[in-house]
């Protein structure tokens, strides 16, 4: 059986705000809960004009108490911004309130230009390795003292009988390697890198997989955009607007909202960007119900899964709500 999850980014659409698009996303969560999604992890983006989803572990505070027996998660928390122990406070708060439902991702990428990594960095007097950040999180997390933190003995509080699954993101091929190391859970982000890298970068995770406290056994998942609706032509249209917002953020021309079909149906596109927009569509499943059940069982084949992270990331809270509601009733997960 596959599992499906969800990584929301609180996407801005047009004609809406950012106020509307984090009550969308505490909706969307909501019902991907009675729909029987396992996850829903929200973004770390900073500086980025389509997207309220700025403060993970904000956010996700705000949907535990939303919502009833879906895990709640970070997709993910940008590590190298922060104190290890700050975030890991900031988890075990939420684990004891809300038991056996939180995840914690982390990553190493910014998630946002020079000026806002300087922003969040400005004070900084001491800069830990992110290797080192993740063993003080495991640490922190579990109550191991053995392991080599940066300040050993140290708990941070509260103290919580249960543990948050810590994940790591990864994107390029060293992260399995990592994960493995650690003896963490591992994600990785086809939705960013398509190229195959992560086929190669799954296989080195489970063939060094190093197990601890945090994470007894391997577990990973690959994530993937998806624009699914009930007729093909229907998913087009949204995968079009996908195109759109892609080309826009890649080319440095961020639009302030996500757009309608309509809006961009007729943009005059160079040859060069129709090739960009080919050469994106590797990073998303676009079809109806069954089409995308099929090509999501094969890409959780390849990379060796039972469960895939979806990232609905299309034009209109409906349009959203439309498409994990098509994916729960094709792959039965209530």
């Amino acid at each position: 059986m596959i599992h499906l999850s969800i990584l929301d980014y609180s996407p801005i659409d047009e004609k809406s705000n950012s106020r509307e698009a984090l009550i969308a996303t505490t909706k969307l969560a909501q019902f991907a809960d009675k729909l029987g999604f396992r996850r829903f992890w929200v973004s770390e983006h900073h500086g980025m004009q389509t997207l309220a989803g700025s403060n993970p572990e904000m956010l996700m505070m705000h949907l535990a108490a939303n919502t009833q027996n879906i895990r709640i998660g970070s997709g993910g928390v940008m590590l190298q911004h922060y104190s290890a122990y700050k975030v890991a406070e900031g988890i075990k708060i939420m684990e004891a309130l809300y038991p056996g439902r939180i995840d914690l991702g982390i990553g190493r990428a910014p998630g946002g230009d020079k000026i806002t990594h300087s922003a969040l960095n400005i004070g900084k007097t001491r800069i830990s390795s992110y290797e080192q950040q993740v063993k003080d999180l495991k640490a922190y997390l579990s109550g191991q003292e053995e392991i080599n933190s940066s300040f050993p003995g140290l708990v941070p509080s509260p103290v919580v009988a249960t543990v948050p699954q810590l994940w790591s993101l990864g994107a390029g091929s060293n992260g399995g390697l990592l994960a493995a190391k650690e003896g963490t859970s591992y994600i990785f982000a086809h939705f960013i890198n398509p190229a195959g890298t992560g086929l190669q970068a799954t296989e080195d995770y489970f063939a060094n997989f190093s197990p601890s406290v945090i994470t007894p056994k391997p577990q990973n998942m690959v994530a993937v955009f998806a624009a699914v609706a009930e007729t093909e032509e229907t998913a087009e249209e949204l995968a079009k607007g996908f195109d759109h917002w892609m080309l826009m953020i890649e080319s440095g021309r961020e639009t302030p909202y996500y757009m309608n079909f309509e809006s961009i149906k007729d943009y005059p596109y160079t040859l060069e960007e129709k090739e960009i927009i080919r050469n994106n569509r590797r990073r998303i499943i676009v079809g109806n119900s069954d089409n995308a059940k099929q090509q999501m069982e094969q890409l959780a084949a390849e990379y060796q899964t039972n469960e895939i992270m979806v990232l609905p990331q299309v034009f209109g809270k409906e349009n959203r709500m439309k498409a994990i509601a098509l994916l729960s009733e094709v792959f039965k997960l209530n």
